[in-house]
């Protein structure tokens, strides 16, 4: 009888060391933003992004080549061509709050660019939309809208023609 009285709390020691282990993974994820989930002010924020143009020198941007996938490679040189408008974007896989960002094209000065579509969506369509001869404000009502998650990627996993 004493043996299963043992058995019986190290088994409930067990479970509740188990559940204690999950608790902190549970507690710092994020909620789902499907269905009618809350979010809190902070989730809604913009992210970090500069106001003006810059004063004076921007980071550079990590060369294209130093990256095997075409599309990537891409995303590295269009960042390079305006890097000026990304300098004044923020960047909505909040790296400003995981990375210390200060705006989307800090994503490009590092490797942090090249493994989050996110950014890579983000930059294409700034882009595109320079090339229409939006200023960087409009660029950035249109980010905080989300209009950049309907960026067509396919045409930018060919190498680009020099522009």
């Amino acid at each position: 009888m004493h043996g299963i009285a043992r058995l019986g709390s190290a088994a409930m020691l067990f479970g509740l060391a188990l559940a204690l282990t999950f608790i902190p993974l549970t507690a710092t994820s994020r909620p789902s933003q499907e269905g009618n989930a809350p979010s809190s002010a902070a989730d809604d924020a913009v992210p970090a992004y500069h106001a003006q143009t810059p004063k004076g020198d921007l980071p550079e941007t990590m060369k294209p080549e130093s990256f095997p996938d075409p599309l990537v490679q891409n995303a590295y040189a269009v960042a390079a061509r305006i890097k000026k408008t990304l300098y004044q974007q923020p960047c909505y896989c909040h790296c400003d709050r995981s990375k210390g960002h200060a705006s989307l094209l800090d994503c490009f000065a590092s490797e942090h660019g090249s493994g989050c579509g996110t950014c890579i969506y983000e930059d294409f369509y700034s882009y595109e939309q320079v090339h229409k001869g939006k200023t960087a404000g409009q660029i950035r009502e249109g980010i905080i809208k989300g209009a950049w998650k309907s960026v067509d990627a396919t045409k930018y996993r060919q190498p680009l023609l020099a522009r």
